[in-house]
This record gives structure tokens, C-alpha cells and sequence, in this order.
């Protein structure tokens, strides 16, 4: 029976199998690197705002308490969006002709909100309660980053379920004193594993990592 394939068809098969399965591995990296990217994740992007917002300034600069401006932190889901009024108690008398802020006059003279673009968007299908975290213990850096340090607000972490995981996994690492849960200089780390064991069972925290926790 006459040969229907060249010989060189065996080197072209093997050649094309590795080459289909070296690009399948490669478009799998390359869609895993997209998904972790700064494209993706936004992380250490700044946000375009109607103002541009310096919480360095006000934070460090000042040393405003977040709860300030963020009213609801405490006990909400949402850590709130200051209103209008909340700038003017102290824009009506300092700055108070500066066009930077002109936004924010006009937004109380109109009686509108001002149109902030936010910097941590969790998808819809993601149930997340500021409050709870805070009564547990833990810190407004341990999720947003050196707030005090950013001249523009940027995002510090991915807030992918990865990222998230890998504390509701080990959660006694993020723990600090509730006193110290606005303070931007405390760091979890300075406490001993037994001091920070001990506020975690004082707290009630624990290691939820049932997919109910978080979708709703």
C-alpha cells in the first residue's frame, strides 16, 4: 500500500502538538497576568475626582480623624461619602474663593451631591460590611494602604477574592486593639502572635471562608 503521508508529517505533528499546548499554557498566563494587572485591578491608579481630594493634606497634614468625614464606618456597611455641608463647616471660611473648590460651593449653593468617582467599587454580587471589620479589629490600612501618604486617593490592594481570602484565612495576623483601628502609624505586626491571639478571641474573630460570607 502507496505511503498517503511524508515521513516529514511526523515532525510537523509533533512540532504542532508541543506548539498547541506551549500556546494554550501561554494564553493561560497571559490571562491570569491581565486579570492581576493594574489594568484590571485598578491598584495604584488615582481616580479622576470633580476635586482633587488630598487626604495626605487632611489626614496627615491636619490630622483628621476618618471618621470625620467617613460618619458611617463605624456602623455601617458603607463607610459614607461626606456631604457637601461636611466640606463647607470648614471651606466657607478657609479657601473659601479658591476655584479649586468651586465644585463644592456650587454643590451646596444647588443643593446636589458632587459626583466622586469611587475608588474601591466591589462588584455588585460582593457583600461587604465596613462595620463588622472595624468592630473585629481591624484597621483602615490594613485594606485602603497609608491613606495619609496619598496626595490623590488610589487603590492599595487588588480586592480580588484572592486578596480577601488570604486574611479571612488567617485573620489573627490584621488584628489590633479597636482604639487603634483609625490610627494610620499602628501596625498589627508590632503586636506579638499571643497579644494579637488574645484580641482576636476577645473580638469573637473568626476564619470565615464560606462562599455565603461574602455572596449573598
Amino acid at each position: 500500500m502507496a505511503q498517503i503521508f511524508h515521513p516529514s508529517f511526523n515532525t510537523i505533528s509533533r512540532v504542532s502538538i508541543f506548539g498547541a499546548v506551549f500556546f494554550l499554557g501561554a494564553a493561560v498566563w497571559a490571562w491570569d497576568t491581565m486579570l492581576r494587572s493594574p489594568y484590571t485591578t485598578q491598584v495604584n491608579v488615582a481616580r479622576t475626582q470633580p476635586v482633587p481630594f488630598s487626604h495626605k493634606h487632611h489626614v496627615a497634614g491636619l490630622g483628621m480623624d476618618c471618621r470625620y468625614c467617613h460618619t458611617s464606618v463605624e456602623d455601617s456597611s458603607f463607610a459614607g461619602i461626606p456631604p457637601t455641608k461636611t466640606c463647607m463647616g470648614c471651606h466657607s471660611v478657609v479657601w473659601k474663593d479658591a476655584p479649586l473648590l468651586e465644585p463644592i460651593r456650587e454643590s451646596y449653593r444647588e443643593d446636589t451631591p458632587v459626583e466622586w468617582t469611587r475608588v474601591h467599587d466591589l462588584p455588585d454580587f460582593t457583600y461587604f460590611d465596613h462595620s463588622i471589620h472595624v468592630k473585629k479589629g481591624i484597621g483602615c490600612t490594613s485594606c485602603h494602604g497609608q491613606v495619609d501618604e496619598m496626595p490623590l486617593m488610589w487603590q492599595e490592594n487588588p480586592m480580588t477574592m484572592e486578596w480577601c481570602l488570604s486574611c479571612h484565612r488567617d485573620p489573627v495576623a490584621h488584628v489590633r486593639p479597636r482604639e487603634q483601628v483609625f490610627d494610620m502609624s499602628f501596625r498589627p505586626e508590632d503586636l506579638s502572635t499571643a497579644e494579637r491571639t488574645s484580641l482576636a478571641e476577645l473580638y469573637d474573630v473568626q476564619s470565615l471562608t464560606n462562599c455565603s460570607v461574602c455572596h449573598r
